[in-house]
């Protein structure tokens, strides 16, 4: 008995760093590429699918989604606007972590907050209502009923959040659970 005692706390820590070491892994580099490209416009000055994507720099991909209290919402209505885009679920213990600190963030600062449930994994969707009475969370939840929209975001691991500037571009992704602190000074960087 004394023995596993013993090896518990070393074979958390290995988990943990491996944990770790595949966050990193999965973060694409965020070094600015010189590199200029061509990017069409359409006429009506909206930008093309072209300089859509996931990396930072890249806009946004659209999409619309039902959110929790029967609203539709779309993320390029929010144009003009800062947005924090997360992605959770209720059954996830950094999510629960990181809750908190976004309730916190949504009130203290002038930011749009759009939650993205991973509503298909979730047992049953009163798991969803009963964490945000728990946690007593007041901006939009969002639905992925379907998984469409954390297919289309290629989401693993959750939490996962992007920060977007006014212009609808990514600016910052995180994999984990994010700090207030660090909620605060990625923000301040956003146009």
């Amino acid at each position: 008995m004394k023995r596993v005692t013993l090896y518990l706390p070393l074979l958390v820590a290995i988990i943990t760093i491996i944990y770790m070491l595949y966050i990193i892994a999965e973060q694409p580099s965020t070094t600015n590429d010189t590199k200029q490209e061509s990017v069409s416009v359409s006429s009506d000055n909206s930008p093309s699918d072209i300089d859509e994507g996931l990396q930072v720099g890249k806009l946004a991909p659209d999409f619309t989604l039902k959110g929790l209290d029967g609203k539709k919402y779309r993320l390029s209505d929010f144009r003009g606007k800062k947005v924090m885009l997360n992605f959770w679920a209720s059954w996830c213990p950094p999510c629960r972590d990181e809750m908190p600190a976004m309730q916190r963030f949504y009130q203290d600062k002038d930011v749009v907050l759009l939650a993205v449930n991973l509503t298909s994994t979730e047992r049953k969707k009163s798991d969803v209502t009963n964490f945000i009475k728990q946690y007593k969370l007041t901006f939009p939840i969002l639905l992925d009923e379907a998984a469409e929209v954390s297919d289309r975001y290629q989401i693993k691991p959750i939490p996962t959040t992007y920060l977007i500037d006014s212009k609808g571009h990514i600016q910052y992704k995180a994999f984990g659970a994010m700090s207030y602190e660090l909620m605060i000074q990625e923000f301040q960087k956003l146009e």
